[in-house]
């Protein structure tokens, strides 16, 4: 018993080492207030409300309307980002480069911040990339594009089989028709191009398909193998591929929120200890000063 108690405690100590601490005083106020969901979605209204009049900058008659207005509104946006990234470097300090969004965040807000002069002056236009923020700030956002790179490996190889897929099928599509079609299959890149919009299916079979197989009738035999494999099959894959990552991002959140739960109910039950441990050597002092 006492060694299984031991053991226990000792496990619910490292827990607690593990965890990050929470932070005292007026930093700890400050860090509670980052923290908070009412800050998270004051945010996220923010973004939003910064999004719709981004949109009415390009208008004309509205920057004639309420020009000045909006560039007030969107410097005092500017603002709140930036108080917001130096309140999260005050707070985290070291951790702060550990939240892979925290650096997002730094990159899209420092962006907006770059002099829109002389030739910057086009770095302005790059001031709508702060209603990417909006990802940071909408968790099942996050979880997309955490998907997303995820997947980055098998799509890569995917590519690379489409890649392979259409050099094959450009270098025969080159040899056959690029006698009678110089515009479209004349050249390896130009034959690419024609079979990709083949591919997505726009137009391709009145705009290419049937004007080739006006001259070469078992035009279709190349045409059809083509599309099964690409459009029916390929890119099927990643479907596939971008649906099981998020599936498994999913599970790996509620796995998640089942370590943290079960973290927490350890952590609660080393507090326990603790204070137990505290009783019985008040109690034990206590006895000994009754006995003097």
């Amino acid at each position: 018993m006492m060694n299984s108690s031991k053991a226990e405690n000792g496990n619910n100590n490292q827990d607690l080492r593990r965890i990050p601490p929470k932070r005292r005083g007026k930093t700890g106020s400050i860090q509670e207030v980052l923290e908070s969901a009412l800050f998270q979605r004051a945010i996220m209204i923010v973004i939003i409300i910064n999004a719709i009049t981004l949109g009415l900058e390009t208008s004309d008659s509205m920057m004639n309307f309420i020009g000045p207005q909006l560039l007030f509104f969107d410097n005092v946006v500017l603002t709140v980002f930036v108080s917001e990234l130096v309140a999260k470097l005050f707070v985290y300090r070291t951790r702060f480069h550990k939240d892979p969004w925290n650096i997002f965040d730094f990159i899209v807000v420092t962006i907006a911040l770059l002099p829109a002069t002389g030739g910057l002056s086009v770095l302005r236009s790059l001031r709508v990339l702060r209603v990417l923020r909006l990802i940071s700030a909408v968790p099942s956002m996050r979880r997309i594009v955490g998907a997303l790179l995820e997947v980055i490996p098998g799509i890569g190889s995917i590519i690379g089989l489409l890649s392979l897929v259409f050099y094959v099928f450009s270098v025969m599509a080159t040899k056959l028709f690029g006698g009678e079609f110089s515009e479209w299959f004349g050249t390896i890149g130009a034959s690419a191009y024609s079979l990709f919009q083949v591919m997505t299916l726009e137009s391709w079979s009145m705009s290419i398909v049937r004007p080739v197989m006006e001259v070469y009738p078992l035009a279709w035999a190349f045409f059809i193998p083509f599309i099964l494999v690409t459009t029916f099959t390929v890119l099927n894959l990643f479907i596939g591929i971008v649906v099981d990552a998020m599936q498994h991002q999913h599970e790996k959140g509620d796995t998640d929120a089942q370590q943290a739960i079960a973290k927490e109910s350890r952590i609660e039950r080393a507090e326990m200890l603790a204070e137990i441990r505290g009783l019985r050597e008040d109690v034990a002092r206590l006895g000994q000063h009754t006995r003097q």
